[in-house]
């Protein structure tokens, strides 16, 4: 009885354990597929995040960091703000590396005067600068002895405390008021006497537009490069999203909290 019953008990053992094996074999999944599949996925995923970014960054808003002392008070070294791409339309500089798909602008928008704009300085095309707004096309512009004139008028400018820089020195400030009634802050480092603070009569022609940084004497703008074309202009300076004063480098964690200016976070540009 022992011996007949083993062998039978053995086989049949046997044959159940394999079965199980091949029904588990059967339903599992290959692992390779799945993992190309997940692969794949992955990768359309960031690839429409990028087109997503690019569109975002050509149609509506680009960021721009602020690195020279041009625009002091109203931008500083280390500002980090968006641009609207949308505001005055769009040319083949609102593309990555001005890509030349059509020529002029298309849904065309004027600034105004006082508009603070990103364009693409025209004697090369290839450098951005950040400026304000001051001549229209068909205005007259001088400079002298430190006062704008538009159209043969003498702007008002209202002087006010002394601007204290982060390292202490102290420039002349005033209240510029442009024929438009808008208002702004602009420093003379030099006083009246910079190389630029008395200059020839500038015609703005058609298509054209009169930039002025608001630090007078430390800005090479449109009394040195000339007026520039509507298609150079990429958009308008709307919101500052961070800024820093330079003292803390990327490695230097402890030190961020420190050289953030969390006074200029999500300030307007005026």
């Amino acid at each position: 009885m022992t011996t007949n019953s083993n062998p039978a008990e053995g086989k049949g053992g046997g044959n159940v354990e394999m079965g199980v094996q091949v029904n588990a074999a059967r339903e599992r999944p290959e692992a390779g597929p799945l993992r190309r599949a997940l692969w794949n996925d992955t990768v359309q995923t960031i690839v429409y995040a990028i087109l997503i970014a690019i569109a975002v960054r050509i149609v509506a808003f680009e960021p721009f960091n602020i690195p020279s002392g041009s625009m002091y008070p109203t931008l500083m070294v280390g500002d980090y703000l968006f641009v609207s791409k949308y505001s005055y339309g769009y040319s083949r500089h609102s593309f990555p590396w001005s890509i030349p798909p059509f020529e002029g602008r298309i849904f065309e928008g004027s600034p105004e005067r006082g508009d603070v704009v990103v364009f693409k300085e025209p004697r090369g095309n290839s450098t951005d600068y950040i400026k304000r707004v001051i001549g229209l096309p068909g205005d007259t512009i001088q400079v002298v002895g430190g006062v704008l004139y538009v159209n043969g008028e003498g702007v008002e400018r209202r002087r006010i405390e002394d601007y204290v820089w982060e390292d202490g020195r102290r420039s002349v400030q005033y209240v510029e008021v442009l024929p438009n009634g808008r208002t702004h802050r602009i420093l003379e480092e030099e006083g009246d006497l910079g190389s630029n603070d008395d200059t020839q009569i500038y015609a703005v022609p058609p298509a054209h537009y009169f930039m002025m940084g608001d630090n007078r004497d430390n800005s090479s703008d449109s009394r040195v490069i000339g007026p520039v074309p509507s298609e150079n202009l990429i958009g308008r300076a709307e919101i500052l999203f961070y800024s820093h004063d330079g003292t803390a480098r990327w490695w230097q964690v402890w030190k961020w909290p420190f050289a953030m200016r969390f006074g200029r976070f999500f300030n307007s540009v005026e």
